[in-house]
C-alpha cells in the first residue's frame, strides 16, 4: 500500500510539473512518469505471479489433504473389517459348541 501511495504521489507531482514547467521540465517529468509506469507494471506482474503461486500451493495442499482423508478412510475400513470378521467367526464357533 505504501508503494502505491508513493507511486501515486510521484505521478501527481510529475503531472504538476508538466503543467507548470517548461519543455525541459516536461521532458524530465515524462521520463519520470514513464519510469514510474514501468515500475508499477513490474510490481503488478510480480503481484500476479505471487497470487498464482499462492493458488498453486493452495491447490497442492488441498490435494494432499484429500489424499490423507482417503488414506484415513481406507485405514479405518481395514481396521473395522477384521474385527467384525472375528466377531462373526467367534459367534459361529460358539453356536457350533452348544
Amino acid at each position: 500500500m505504501k508503494k502505491i501511495i508513493a507511486l501515486s504521489t510521484l505521478l501527481a507531482l510529475g503531472a504538476l510539473g508538466m503543467a507548470c514547467g517548461g519543455d525541459t521540465a516536461n521532458n524530465s517529468t515524462n521520463a519520470n512518469a514513464n519510469a514510474n509506469r514501468t515500475v508499477a507494471n513490474a510490481l503488478n506482474a510480480a503481484n500476479a505471479a505471487t497470487a498464482n503461486a499462492v493458488n498453486q500451493i493452495n491447490n497442492a495442499a488441498s490435494q494432499v489433504s484429500n489424499a490423507a482423508s482417503q488414506v484415513n478412510s481406507a485405514a479405518g475400513n481395514m481396521a473395522t473389517k477384521p474385527a467384525n470378521a472375528t466377531v462373526a467367526a467367534n459367534a459361529n464357533s460358539n453356536a457350533n459348541h452348544k
